[in-house]
């Protein structure tokens, strides 16, 4: 019998010191530490918009310490929000100006999605709001009426 793929550690492609200096670069970020504040801020405030079973699938592709700031996340928000909506929140939680905010989801979002499978980033997707899939560096699919 196969294990469900949100019971499974997956090795991530990644170290975490990998993705900070992935992240940093994409982010043009003059410092490690500004890259993991980017990091932390952007995937506590992820993992508050994903169902168990989706931040668990998610955590097990990234490196340990990304997967906490994931999954120690306070409990699920009430009412999800749309792609800008969560820019939004980042922008208050960590007081930078909304562009900024949007900046750093998409330099830790898109590093993200690299180290997702394909069928795993479409379910994340598909789990959230509209939105989402640009600050993931993937072309937003509206479906025909």
């Amino acid at each position: 019998m196969h294990a469900q793929p949100e019971q499974r550690r997956i090795a991530p492609a990644l170290t975490y010191d990998q993705m900070l200096e992935t992240v940093r670069y994409d982010g043009a970020y003059p410092t490690r530490e500004r890259a993991e504040q980017s990091v932390n801020a952007v995937l506590a405030a992820l993992g508050q918009q994903l169902g168990d079973c989706l931040r668990t699938a998610l955590a097990a592709c990234l490196p340990p310490e990304a997967a906490d700031a994931l999954t120690t996340a306070l409990p699920p928000t009430a009412q999800p929000r749309t792609g800008w909506g969560f820019v939004q929140d980042i922008a208050a939680r960590t007081g930078v100006a909304p562009a900024v905010a949007r900046w750093d989801t998409g330099a830790v979002l898109s590093t993200v999605a690299a180290l997702l499978p394909p069928d795993l980033l479409t379910q994340v997707l598909g789990g959230l709001p509209a939105g989402y899939a640009l600050l993931f560096g993937r072309a937003e699919l509206v479906q025909a009426a």
